[in-house]
């Protein structure tokens, strides 16, 4: 999530004539030593350049918190002019299902990738700094907070230098109530002010297409943040943005692979055709939002993007998975009307317990993704559109599937955000 630059360790007296790519790649030094500097990876290296050969003095680097901020200046020219190596892009949300591979796509294509974690990463902070490190290896990692502002701040002007740009890829965990305007509006919008701040003229935003019926807190703490970020944009006319509104995940699919496999019918609501999607690979979707870093046709527009192909119902997955086992069809349809049941129960019981107000919460979730698709919705018709819902990429949920049946869910854990 955020950038990488320490508080001590490698320090270099005279910046202004090196770019921040310069600071933290390779370097031929005196005497031809090549030094291969690897943010928190080995002992660190403190390079005095204000005079004369390299000095190399060994010292270990210390991760960045909040330390000092220092002022930078405003770039006055666009960033879509320069050559990605040189372009400074921080990555908040870099350690989540997506961020992680939005990280690596954007190193890939030569971006100086900043990328803002927690010390403690990953489902209920199971990752600890050196996994984060390792995990997104060739970005520029920043420890800090997002749900702190003033943190948040220090951290990115400790860097001392300009940002570009800001990918923002956080969502709740778990889609409570004060998690979701926590990180889906609050922390969102501090990444969004604090790279304002260091000069960013672009944000791209992970939204989710299920916005365009908001019956969720989750959606509704996306839907005030996206109005804000539209907002700026009118105001501002030398800032911009892109909104991307993925469809459903592979992962949300799978979890009934092993089932399957095992000779357990297949459970959907309904007669299985309640709700499609057009479900998008994490890879597909990491590439799709550095498209949108400079593709000047994806500035100021909401984007909602799916996968590869026709729209596909539960009934239509369900039936995939068969044939990919090679077992006959078996389904247990299970009426939606159950869950209306259970989520009035739990409405009428938050108002004598509040304490159980994330429970009713996490029943409707359950119950929006039990009977809405994950398309285009036409509000003139009421009715989802699949041909309006636009494709991108090349991996087929059939693709995934044939993964998964070979390899197991390793790496797709929907971990704090399982519902049941």
């Amino acid at each position: 999530m955020y950038a990488f630059a320490p508080s001590s360790g490698l320090t270099l007296q005279s910046t202004k004539n090196h770019n921040f790519n310069q600071l933290f790649s390779s370097h031929f030094i005196k005497n031809h030593v090549q030094v291969n500097i690897v943010p928190y990876a080995i002992p660190f290296l403190s390079v005095n350049v204000s005079r004369g050969p390299f000095r190399v003095i060994s010292r270990k680097l210390k991760p960045i918190t909040a330390s000092t901020a220092s002022t930078v200046e405003t770039p006055k020219h666009s960033f879509r002019g320069k050559n990605p190596k040189d372009i400074n892009v921080l990555v908040a949300g870099s350690t989540g299902y997506i961020g992680k591979f939005v990280v690596k796509e954007l190193t890939n294509r030569g971006f100086n990738v900043i990328a803002v974690a927690r010390e403690r990463s990953g489902i209920k902070g199971k990752n600890s700094k050196d996994d984060t490190l390792e995990q997104l290896n060739g970005a520029n990692v920043c420890f800090s907070d997002v749900t702190n502002l003033e943190a948040l701040e220090r951290s990115v002007g400790s860097l001392g230098v300009s940002i570009d740009v800001v990918v923002s890829c956080l969502a709740s965990r778990n889609g409570g109530v004060k998690d979701s305007w926590n990180i889906d509006y609050e922390a969102t919008k501090n990444s969004l002010v604090a790279g304002r701040k260091f000069g960013a003229s672009h944000f791209v935003l992970l939204s989710a297409i299920c916005v365009q019926k908001p019956l969720l807190e989750f959606q509704r703490a996306k839907l005030k943040f996206e109005a804000e970020l539209m907002k700026e944009a009118e105001e501002d006319d030398g800032f911009t943005y892109s909104i991307v509104r993925p469809t459903a995940f592979f992962k949300s699919l799978g979890g009934q692979v092993e089932l399957v496999k095992d000779g357990k019918p297949y459970v959907m609501f309904g007669d299985g055709k309640l709700c499609a999607c057009k479900p998008i690979s994490e890879q597909d979707l990491a590439s799709f939002i550095a498209d949108c870093v400079l593709k000047e046709d994806k500035i100021n527009q909401v984007l909602p993007i799916g996968g590869p192909g026709k729209a596909l119902t539960p009934l239509e997955q369900g039936e995939m998975l068969f044939r990919l086992v090679g077992k006959e069809p078996k389904f247990l349809k299970v009426p939606i009307e159950i869950m209306d049941f259970a989520i009035g129960f739990l409405d009428f019981l938050v108002k004598i317990f509040p304490s159980l107000e994330d429970a009713a919460e996490f029943g409707k979730i359950g119950r929006y993704y039990a009977g809405e698709s994950m398309l285009i919705w036409d509000p003139e018709t009421g009715e989802y559109n699949a041909e309006a819902t636009p494709s991108y990429g090349k991996d087929t949920l059939e693709d995934f599937f044939q993964r998964v049946l070979k390899e197991g869910m390793a790496g797709q854990e929907l971990g704090e955000q399982t519902i049941f």
